[in-house]
Parts: C-alpha cells; sequence; structure tokens
C-alpha cells in the first residue's frame, strides 16, 4: 500500500496499531520478569489470606542472570569494509566515529539485553539539521515494523508512545513520516498501576478516538524521507522462519515462579518454627463473648480457628500427655530450587555455576570451567549471527544520512560477519591469551592480526602499539654510533632484529 494521503496513513497506523497492542502483553510480562517485577505464583488461596500480603513484592530473580550472563559478553568492537584484503579505513573510521557519537556501546548493551529478554527490539537511525546520523535503540513494546512477502523488505514502521495524558504516533514509509496525537484514555503511571493488579489496559482506552495531525513550527507536515526506505531496524532474538523470535526468559519465567513459592513456603516455615508453640492439656478450646447492642454478654462462639493459629496454640481436650513437635525441615524445599536451577542452566545454556547450580563446581580448574561456558559462547555466537545483519543496516542508514549511497552499498555488498567486529564472547584468563598468542607469533601471524584477534584492539590502538614497540626497540647509543661513522665516511649498517 502506498502511502499518499491523510486517510492512508491513518489506516496503517490503525492496522500496526493493534498488532502492536497484542505485542505489548507478552513483552511487558517479558520485561518485568527481568525487573524481578513479578508476584508470587502456584499458591494455595488459603495460604494467599495468610501469608500473601508477607510476600509481597519478595522476587528471587535468576531471569535477570541467564539474560545477563550472555549480553555480558556481546560487545561490538568496530567496522571493517569489503573483503578481508581491503582496506578502507577512512570509510571504517567515518562510520565507527558515528556510531561512537551516538554512545552506541552503551545504547547497543541496553539493547541487547531488552532484544535477549523482550525477543526484540529497534533501532532508529535519522539525520540531523547538519546531516549527521542520530541513532537511538527504541523499545519493542513502541515500536513496530512492516515487512513484505518475504519478510525482509521494511514497507512501514510505527513508533507509539504516551507523555502524561497524550499519546504520540509517527508513521514511517519509504518517502514520509507522519505524525498525529490524540489525548490517552489512560495515561501512562494508571496503566501500570493496572498491569500490576494483574489487568492489562491499552494506552487509549476510553479516548475519544482520532489522531489529530502533530505539526512541529518550522517543519514540513508530513515530512519527506531523505533516505527513500524506512529508517528503522529490527534486531530480533533467535528468529524462525515464519515466526516470532523468542526470548531467551519465556522458558525460565514459570520456573521462576515455582522457585520463588518455594523461597516463601521456607520462609513460611522457618517462621513458624522460630515462635515457641504451646499446647494446653485436658482444656477446651477457648470461645469469644457474644454481645448485645449494649454491650452485654448473651452468649459465646468458639475462637476463629485462625487466630488460634496464629497464637501457636493447640487445644487437646481430655489428653493427659502429648508428643513432641519435630523442627522444620527445609531440606526438601532448598533441594527442588536447586533442581529447578539446574533445570534452567540446562534449558537456557547458562553455566550452572551462574546459578550455583552445585557447591562443587567452584573447585573446577580453569580449563573446566571453559569447557562449561561453552554453551553460552555458543549461543552469544548465534546472537551475533543474526544482530550483525541488523547493525550492518544500521550502518547503511548512518552513509545515507551523509548523502553517500557508495559507502552505503559498500556496507551492504559485504558480508555481515566479516563487517561487524565483535568482541570475542569466550572468556580467557590472561594466561590463555598470552599463550595463544604466542603460538600464533610462533606460526608466523603478523603482530597486527594477534593484537587484534587475541587481545581485541582496534585499529588506532594497535597503531599506538605498533609506534611503542618501536620506540622501545630504538637504540640510542646504537644510533649515535651510526652518525658519527657516517659523518667519518665508514660503512656501517648493522641490523636491527626483534620486530
Amino acid at each position: 500500500m502506498q502511502v499518499v494521503t491523510t486517510d492512508d496513513a491513518l489506516k496503517v497506523i490503525g492496522r500496526l496499531y493493534g498488532r502492536l497492542i497484542l505485542r505489548r502483553v507478552p513483552i511487558e510480562k517479558r520485561l518485568r520478569y527481568l525487573n524481578g517485577e513479578h508476584s508470587l505464583a502456584f499458591v494455595t488461596q488459603e495460604w494467599r489470606d495468610v501469608h500473601a500480603q508477607r510476600f509481597a513484592g519478595f522476587a528471587d530473580n535468576w531471569c535477570s542472570i541467564v539474560a545477563q550472563s550472555e549480553v555480558d559478553r556481546l560487545r561490538i568492537d568496530g567496522f571493517r569494509l569489503g573483503e578481508a584484503t581491503n582496506v578502507s579505513s577512512a570509510d571504517e573510521k567515518a562510520l565507527w566515529d558515528d556510531w561512537q557519537r551516538n554512545e552506541m556501546t552503551a545504547q547497543s548493551s541496553q539493547g541487547f539485553l531488552t532484544t535477549v529478554a523482550a525477543s526484540r527490539s529497534a533501532v532508529l537511525v535519522w539525520p540531523d539539521a547538519d546531516n549527521n546520523p542520530v541513532i537511538s535503540w527504541e523499545r519493542p513494546d513502541q515500536v513496530i515494523v512492516d515487512y513484505d512477502d518475504l519478510g525482509r523488505g521494511r514497507l512501514f514502521a510505527l513508533k507509539v508512545w504516551t507523555v502524561d495524558e497524550t499519546e504520540y504516533a509517527t508513521l514511517y514509509t519509504p518517502t514520509q513520516l507522519w505524525k498525529f496525537s490524540r489525548p490517552a484514555g489512560v495515561t501512562e503511571e494508571m496503566r501500570k498501576r493496572l498491569m500490576e493488579s494483574g489487568v492489562y489496559v491499552p494506552p487509549t482506552l476510553g479516548a475519544s478516538g482520532g489522531w489529530d495531525p502533530r505539526e512541529v513550527p518550522g517543519e514540513q507536515w508530513p515530512l519527506p524521507n531523505p533516505f527513500g526506505e524506512v529508517p528503522v531496524v529490527e534486531v530480533l532474538n533467535r528468529p524462525m522462519i515464519g515466526m516470532e523470535p523468542i526470548s531467551e526468559i519465556d522458558g525460565v519465567m514459570a520456573m521462576q515462579d515455582a522457585i520463588n513459592v518455594a523461597w516463601s513456603y521456607l520462609l513460611a516455615a522457618a517462621d513458624q518454627a522460630s515462635m515457641t508453640a504451646r499446647a494446653i492439656l485436658g482444656g477446651d478450646p477457648p470461645q469469644v463473648p457474644i454481645l448485645d447492642k449494649d454491650g452485654q454478654i448473651i452468649g459465646k462462639k468458639p475462637a476463629k480457628v485462625e487466630d488460634v493459629a496464629k497464637g501457636r496454640f493447640l487445644f487437646l481436650p481430655g489428653a493427659s500427655s502429648i508428643d513432641q513437635w519435630d523442627a522444620a525441615k527445609s531440606d526438601y524445599f532448598l533441594d527442588f530450587m536447586r533442581e529447578a536451577k539446574a533445570h534452567i542452566a540446562a534449558q537456557t545454556r547458562t553455566p550452572g555455576h551462574y546459578l550455583l547450580t552445585n557447591d562443587a563446581m567452584a573447585n573446577l580448574n580453569g580449563d573446566a570451567l571453559t569447557a562449561a561456558e561453552v554453551p553460552l559462547v555458543t549461543k552469544c555466537q548465534a546472537f551475533q549471527t543474526h544482530a550483525s545483519t541488523a547493525v550492518k543496516e544500521v550502518a547503511a542508514l548512518q552513509a545515507l544520512c551523509r548523502g553517500r549511497k557508495d559507502l552505503a552499498m559498500a556496507v551492504r555488498s559485504t558480508d555481515s560477519q566479516r563487517f561487524v567486529q565483535w568482541k570475542d564472547p569466550a572468556m580467557h584468563s590472561l594466561a590463555q591469551v598470552a599463550d595463544a598468542a604466542t603460538k600464533d607469533r610462533a606460526t608466523g601471524i603478523s603482530l597486527r592480526t594477534v593484537l587484534e584477534t587475541r587481545y581485541g584492539m582496534t585499529d588506532p590502538e594497535i597503531d599506538r602499539e605498533m609506534e611503542r614497540i618501536k620506540a622501545e626497540q630504538s637504540d640510542p647509543i646504537l644510533e649515535a654510533a651510526l652518525k658519527i661513522g657516517a659523518s667519518s665516511g665508514a660503512d656501517a649498517s648493522p641490523t636491527v632484529t626483534g620486530f
């Protein structure tokens, strides 16, 4: 559909907005679990009546560990254009400077964490008044991208957000930007409170309807799109053909609920066992007087069982002796939680020692710990494979901001895995890195390559290190002798080796 009128734009917004609202429900739930904002589940109503308020807000949060352990190993260190033998440092530096100018190292860290947990995020690129690219990583519950039948070409993108009592929308098409606003029927703060109570309410529930054009003084409406394409790129986690991407914590949330319930049961049992309990032999259960309207006692009724239980009393009418109460045991709950964390580790490919599944792992040597982290490294590499395509497209949009269509074409023609230079996701000790670097040099690999691959240095860092090496290897005494020999006409041409 080609958007040429306001009505066309509103039709596209209505269609994409409906899909975005449905997507928000699972996304916002995942983000709440990522932040530890989840209530107790899998408990009986009787238990809730007694303990729910006591454990309100309690959360043991392993969802964050699962997501963060992967993101901690994801970092982009630079861009490389062309084939392995090509050098285009000026263009690479220009792209990397724009990336750094937008603080994308910090933004990408946040964006990758959101992507891993929520299953997706988006990156928006737009030129400022001086045609400098402005890059922002966007929330997945505010941005949606529409694709062609092949699932590759971006047809439209919609960003919707609420500030105070106004809802804003921006529709990105290949040729124009359409900006609208309307009163929000439910403010963002009200919507969050309703969601905390278990009720999901779209931001526009109860709104009168229609979007009004949102015109910015001095800006054309609709605003022309200088790219000729949609400037929003999605970053997907574990995308599947014809299906939605997968969150890394989808399978963790239910197990997290079970772990939190086990903790609450354990703490409640510990609370019961920590206070003195009393048994009253041969006495009748307590009764509560019944008063009339004048406050006079007119009868009695049995006390509530709940009130007696809270006071740790047990009445045994007619009994002359009792047995003992054994201390509450916590082993069952602790064993269950340990087993649950082992399941989380296996399902998410998170190293077991990150989840404290086995105390014995603390005694493993370095090689054993490295082997235990192989599944996590493999998961990081799979993420890099898919994210590289999105990052490459962002870099192409950076080039288009500056009017460099040739550079954008060069970026898009470069292999994604070569273009994006990722930090090695494997964790190596300094001894392991030094040993590998020494063996690389022994096999004839250049020092620049070793510094780049083993130590993750960028080109400017490598150049600086090479200059330092040259300075260390220069011998002032030898240089003075060479000057004296040159002035006397002697043929002295000693060779400096070792570099």
